[in-house]
């Protein structure tokens, strides 16, 4: 396993992590229209934007990218594994890896947490700070919460 630094050209592959979770496992907890947010919020531009700020790694394995973070000051954005990855430990490489980033400059990580990965991030310490709720298409609400952990 690997964890880098991504160069622009890597902009179509973590698009790809990217929709292609969101698509996959976003209509499991959220309706259409909150899913549709959530693709449009992490649009070309946003990543391509995070990419320039050396912001967004990529996790390899020995055949290909098979996920994605972007690390913004104490705050991890857009944590991402391929859906055939899931459950093998992939994120929680991410995890570690962001919260080791963070924690050599700040005393707290924040993050946004969606409905699947709430659970995860109270597992490892996370405590709900705040919940948003945003009216989207057709009315349909996205849900999320903001969570943050205190580092020792």
């Amino acid at each position: 396993m690997n964890i880098r630094q991504a160069e622009i050209k890597d902009l179509e592959i973590v698009k790809s992590i990217t929709s292609c979770t969101i698509q996959t496992i976003y209509p499991r907890y959220y309706p259409s229209g909150a899913v549709g947010f959530f693709l449009s919020h992490h649009n070309e531009d946003h990543i391509s934007a995070d990419i320039v700020s050396r912001s967004v790694y990529v996790l390899e394995n020995e055949e290909n990218a098979i996920g994605t973070v972007t690390i913004k000051d104490f705050e991890i954005c857009r944590l991402f594994v391929l859906p055939f990855y899931h459950g093998k430990g992939y994120g929680r490489l991410l995890l570690d890896f962001s919260e080791q980033r963070i924690a050599g400059q700040f005393h707290k990580i924040r993050l946004d947490s969606s409905l699947p990965a709430k659970e995860i991030y109270l597992k490892r310490g996370y405590r709900e700070i705040a919940s948003h709720h945003i009216m989207t298409e057709n009315g349909d609400y996205l849900c999320y919460d903001v969570m943050e952990k205190e580092i020792l």
